[in-house]
């Protein structure tokens, strides 16, 4: 079973290295200005800020099995709006990867998300395997955002 392991903002530091690695590790950042985005203040100070915010908190949280850390997430559920939960990041660590994990920690994202008030969900993709994942989760797409990148929608959870 998968249980989710709220971070709160003063363990952030942690999760900013946990989540670097992993942008590199699966070649989501590869360029210098890229690199040095993701590790900037101006970056983690905007999602800081969000993880303070009310209504509309931003979550980060780590899949948890028998007592290890498998993974992470940050998502964001709009309870001022619709419900909407826009998943911003979403992984299992390579070594917990095969077998069916991601569905299940998705699985228990999804059910902690609707317990606080997520009626649909929504998420960008960049890699290819990426789609296929989401598709296999029963996510359709759903055009672009302004920004160019791929959207992606699960309305029946």
């Amino acid at each position: 079973m998968i249980s989710i392991q709220e971070i709160q903002v003063e363990r952030i530091d942690e999760f900013w290295n946990i989540q670097f690695q992993y942008l590199m590790n699966d070649k989501m950042i590869t360029t210098e200005d890229e690199k040095a985005y993701f590790q900037s203040s101006k970056y983690r100070d905007v999602l800081k800020g969000y993880m303070l915010r009310t209504p509309d908190k931003l979550h980060m949280v780590y899949f948890v099995r028998d007592g290890v850390r498998i993974g992470a997430s940050q998502y964001c559920t709009f309870k001022s709006e619709d419900g909407k939960c826009f998943v911003l990041d979403f992984w299992v660590f390579p070594e917990y990867r095969g077998n069916g994990t991601g569905h299940h920690c998705f699985h228990a994202l999804n059910e902690y998300t609707k317990n606080d008030g997520a009626k649909y969900y929504a998420l960008n993709y960049a890699k290819e395997e990426s789609h296929r994942f989401w598709l296999s989760l029963g996510f359709i797409d759903d055009g672009v955002d302004e920004y160019g990148s791929s959207l992606m929608v699960k309305t029946d959870s």
